[in-house]
């Protein structure tokens, strides 16, 4: 188990076993944020926030891991994102946290977008980080984006037959996912870190079949821009100029799907990669404190 990480039992899909992750004890007097990690990472991502000390006087910090990440486990083995975004409500409802902020880097990003559509009540404000809100359509690819489908077809094919129990990623693939989320600038301590806790995590048969589902989700997700008119909460979304995987153009286009928003911002963040929170913590955790301080009323 990753260092601090704690596992906590909810109800959904027939149960489910959700790794989560605070900062420091749970305070009631303080607004909670929550961070959703971005793809086959976990809550670790976050060790930039959890160790900032103005954030973390600001708020509950609390990473939870997605279905088919870090700790979290469920015996279905078919999940979607919007399960992700059901599942971390239901971690706030079992925490005794009657409502939060949402931050999320990369697919974390779409799952504050979710949580906010399925439980409005509870979210107070969700600011996405180098994402997007389209599915992986042609005119995401328009507009500068990867072409996710060709880029995670391979490894959904490859995924598809069983494996043996000593079965590891190569550091090519990890080294892939790094380099999309960080581009050329990731550090040995970064490399060697994230190369043995994703072949960690991913080991052996029940590894392979969470690992392919994660790659559908990201591949096969559904777009939200119909939705996104629903979402009356503030956003701030951030965006890297050069993130890898989806363009700021892109993201000036979505930002303007949130019509109903009460205040929704996109800014740019000059040589940010796709995962910004890890990218540019300063950035990020600076623009968060003024968020949740602006905002919660």
């Amino acid at each position: 188990m990753q260092s601090n990480v704690q596992t906590i039992r909810i109800p959904h899909l027939g149960g489910s076993t959700i790794g989560y992750r605070f900062g420091k004890p749970y305070d009631a007097s303080l607004p909670t944020l929550v961070m959703v990690n971005s793809f086959i990472t976990s809550s670790a991502l976050y060790e930039p926030q959890f160790a900032d000390a103005e954030l973390s006087a600001t708020a509950n910090l609390l990473a939870i891991e997605l279905y088919g990440h870090g700790e979290t486990r469920t015996a279905v083995e078919q999940f979607t994102y919007w399960d992700t975004a059901t599942a971390n409500l239901q971690v706030m409802d079992a925490l005794g946290i009657p409502s939060a902020f949402v931050l999320g880097t990369s697919q974390g990003g779409w799952i504050c977008a979710r949580m906010a559509l399925l439980a409005p009540q509870k979210i107070r404000g969700i600011m996405p980080l180098g994402t997007s809100m389209d599915h992986e359509s042609p005119q995401s690819q328009e507009l500068g984006c990867w072409n996710g489908y060709e880029f995670l077809t391979p490894s959904v094919e490859e995924l598809a037959l069983p494996v043996a129990d000593d079965w590891k990623l190569t550091d090519d693939f990890c080294d892939a996912v790094l380099h999309a989320g960080l581009g050329a600038n990731v550090t040995p301590a970064q490399r060697d870190f994230w190369r043995a806790t994703i072949k960690q995590n991913y080991a052996g048969e029940e590894g392979r079949r969470r690992l392919r589902m994660c790659a559908i989700n990201l591949r096969d997700r559904d777009g939200l821009y119909g939705r996104l008119d629903g979402i009356k909460c503030p956003v701030l979304w951030m965006h890297g100029t050069d993130d890898a995987v989806y363009s700021v153009a892109n993201a000036e286009a979505g930002i303007n799907k949130f019509s109903n928003s009460a205040h929704a911002k996109l800014e740019i963040v000059p040589g940010g990669q796709h995962f910004l929170s890890a990218s540019d913590p300063e950035a990020v955790n600076a623009a968060a404190v003024k968020f949740i301080h602006d905002w919660n009323k």
